[in-house]
């Protein structure tokens, strides 16, 4: 792989940036998908951020929490190509895609197309409320490995019926790390007359996103995994058709005042980290941008690549659907098991403190390899070689 370092733009990147991070420098981390990685001087702003709110409590959340969180709407939708009026603040994406499902007013008998590569979380949300509300799920299979993104739009065709009220489409698919043509699924559902609600929890800091022209009607993002934002900091965004009817899960004080209005204030809770995604997106601009974008994802392919050859797989979709997360199969003699997948998880990180994921899919295990500032090529050799290892065992 370090023949292959030239074609990735920028090598001030990598290990050398782990020391902006808390991230232990032992590790080799491979693993930003999952939780991301607060960088020190976004910690350090959300730390200023509750000390200037326990300075005088009453005060900061009768008038300045208000008009900071605005603010911070603000400055995220001019990122993600939006108007701060259609975003709202929420944990996560989990809580955002709840917040739609029980927001939307189901009737017996209706219909909800849900893939199988859909979050764990997001599918139980969805067949609970199903359940409550008598709503049939319509499961549709994604082809994987896939060719063409064609061949991912057919199946939420194929599923769409009269009786359909709702899709939910991933962006990022979290398993199998396809980047979805959420577009074309957006226009051909639209022709049909179904809503589409968009989980983008890896989207935000990993793809460019212009929320306003993709087509859904919901989307639910997070900003702490790619977007360097603390823990806890996702939001909600609505088309102005989609919107009327929205509430949070906790009713509070504004009950009746609309999107986002009602989701501003929910009770008492810590705002730091909605407050400090100012702080985020400053370092994110601080490391290119689209350049860090662009330069995380060459490297993931990159580094996806001599996996491949290394191991003699293929990989799962064309460069086009692939972002910076790429999930392989192993060349592994292991039952498919979540229970096996636990161990290799472990066994890697005890013998060779490397922290990746691995997951039954497809009826093989695989691992999905992430890429972000701090990884540069040498981290995947370490990973080849660890694997390699293994399997001569």
């Amino acid at each position: 792989m370090s023949a292959q370092a030239p074609i990735i733009a920028g090598m001030e990147y990598g290990r050398r940036l782990l020391r902006r991070f808390a991230l232990d420098p032992e590790c080799t981390y491979l693993n930003h998908g999952a939780f991301g990685a607060t960088p020190r001087v976004v910690l350090t702003a959300q730390e200023r951020w509750r000390a200037r709110m326990e300075r005088q409590p009453v005060r900061f959340m009768e008038e300045t929490l208000p008009r900071a969180l605005r603010r911070a709407a603000g400055e995220l939708a001019d990122y993600l190509g939006t108007s701060g009026e259609r975003l709202a603040f929420v944990d996560n994406a989990t809580t955002a895609v709840n917040t739609v499902l029980r927001s939307y007013p189901w009737k017996r008998g209706d219909e909800l197309i849900l893939s199988d590569h859909a979050y764990p979380a997001v599918a139980n949300a969805a067949r609970y409320v199903a359940k409550r509300a008598g709503v049939a799920v319509r499961e549709v299979t994604l082809p994987f490995p896939v060719r063409r993104a064609e061949d991912l739009v057919r199946p939420f065709l194929a599923a769409a019926g009269p009786r359909t009220r709702m899709a939910i489409v991933d962006h990022v698919c979290s398993k199998s790390a396809l980047v979805m043509p959420l577009a074309a699924i957006c226009a051909a559902l639209r022709r049909r007359g179904v809503p589409v609600l968009a989980d983008g929890a890896h989207a935000p800091g990993m793809l460019a996103l212009e929320l306003d022209a993709l087509g859904a009607h919901w989307y639910a993002g997070n900003c702490h995994k790619w977007l360097f934002a603390p823990k806890g900091c996702g939001f909600l965004w609505a088309a102005p058709e989609a919107a009327a009817g929205l509430t949070p899960l906790a009713i509070s004080n504004f009950h009746g005042a609309g999107f986002p209005a009602e989701f501003d204030w929910t009770g008492t809770r810590d705002p730091s980290a909605y407050l400090a995604l100012s702080a985020a997106l400053a370092f994110h601009r601080s490391l290119g941008g689209a350049r860090l974008r662009t330069r995380n994802r060459r490297l993931a392919l990159a580094a996806a690549r001599m996996l491949a050859r290394a191991w003699d797989v293929e990989l799962p979709a064309p460069a086009a659907l692939l972002g910076s997360m790429v999930s392989l199969a192993l060349p592994l003699p292991l039952r498919a098991t979540a229970e096996a997948a636990l161990a290799l998880n472990r066994r890697l990180w005890r013998e060779h403190r490397i922290e990746v994921p691995v997951f039954p899919l497809d009826g093989r295990l695989h691992l999905r390899i992430s890429a972000q500032a701090y990884n540069e090529p040498a981290d995947y050799e370490l990973l080849a070689a660890a694997i390699s290892a293994l399997a001569r065992r």
